[in-house]
């Protein structure tokens, strides 16, 4: 059975670190840069949503029984696989897991502008993931 307040509290933590990511997007890469705050807080954020948006994903998949992943990409393949959400849209989002892994364990090699481009980029994506996590929520009842 889903623990959705477990759910709920994953997406609000998700919700707040995109946000936190989104006051970023109005500075310029210059400005993002020169001050080392920036870089410290937007990584964190990030790997926060990362983490929760795999923990829900997971979760959703073990007590569902539509699989047991085995690492971070099959989260997302397993999600696609099973339409918890699009299969294109689990096309699209695949790198997630590689950049998980590289927070967590290439942390040394991410730089400033990295995140930056990511934050202008590719923060739609983790809010359309937790779109498509509460209208799959939504069916279930």
């Amino acid at each position: 059975m889903l623990n959705k307040k477990l759910i709920f509290e994953r997406v609000d933590m998700i919700r707040a670190s995109v946000n936190r990511l989104n006051s970023f997007r109005k500075l310029t890469q210059q400005e993002f840069l020169a001050d080392p705050d920036n870089y410290a807080i937007a990584e964190h954020h990030l790997r926060r949503a990362l983490e929760s948006l795999f923990d829900v994903g997971r979760h959703i998949l073990v007590k569902k029984g539509l699989g047991h992943p085995r690492d971070y990409r099959s989260i997302i393949e397993l999600l696609g696989q099973n339409r918890v959400i699009p299969r294109s849209f689990a096309q699209e989002i695949i790198g997630m897991a590689g950049y998980r892994n590289r927070l967590v364990h290439g942390y040394a090699e991410v730089t400033g502008a990295e995140l930056y481009d990511l934050i202008q980029t590719r923060l739609e994506d983790i809010e359309t993931f937790v779109k498509h996590i509460l209208e799959f929520l939504k069916e279930e009842q």
